[in-house]
């Protein structure tokens, strides 16, 4: 993670073309990244952002002062994360009860969402921006043969800027003294663009 570059480098990934890429960060979410990792007293920018955690258990409920739940006892910043199964479903609940507008997690029902989804969002809204198919392909690190496949799965999104391009076109005058009568046609009066 450079913070300072504003890069986030991927470690281990799927495919030979993901591993080590680096993924430029927008504002938004580098300050949320940077408020996460002054949590971390002693951080180096080796460290992985989201650092393995050990957890425990606190005790039982009302014994002793305990709390009765799980507790994070040690972090490794030298190691990343070994489940983001369970923060991703915390995060669809808090996800859900933000979208419900219900302040307690328990009352609302989770986010219906794959991790994966995510992604899925962030291509399409990359497209729909504008943004040019090769640059969303290498922020993505999709292979060449992925990224075919992409455009074929992505090919509809840039179908309204394909049409405001085109659209340019049928607005541009023409000087009546740049047209020229066509050469094929017999009738004095046809004129074609050159």
């Amino acid at each position: 993670m450079d913070f300072a570059g504003r890069m986030l480098t991927v470690g281990k990934s799927k495919s030979p073309t993901g591993t080590g890429r680096a993924i430029p960060l927008n504002s938004r979410i580098l300050g949320v990244l940077e408020m996460w990792a002054t949590q971390f007293t002693g951080r180096s920018p080796a460290h992985f952002v989201f650092a393995r955690e050990k957890y425990g258990a606190a005790g039982k409920e009302n014994s002793f002062g305990f709390a009765g739940c799980a507790v994070i006892y040690d972090t490794d910043p030298t190691r990343p994360i070994g489940d983001w199964k369970e923060a991703w479903e915390k995060a669809k609940k808090r996800a859900g009860a933000i979208l419900s507008g219900k302040t307690e997690e328990e009352q609302s029902k989770p986010l219906e969402c794959r991790f994966h989804d995510l992604r899925h969002t962030a291509v399409t809204r990359l497209l729909e921006a504008g943004i040019p198919y090769p640059v969303v392909a290498s922020i993505m690190g999709w292979s060449a043969a992925t990224a075919i496949r992409m455009a074929k799965r992505y090919g509809h999104i840039g179908n309204q800027t394909l049409r405001a391009a085109v659209d340019v076109l049928g607005e541009v005058k023409t000087p009546a003294e740049s047209l020229k009568k066509s050469p094929k046609s017999p009738e004095a009066g046809n004129v074609a663009v050159q």
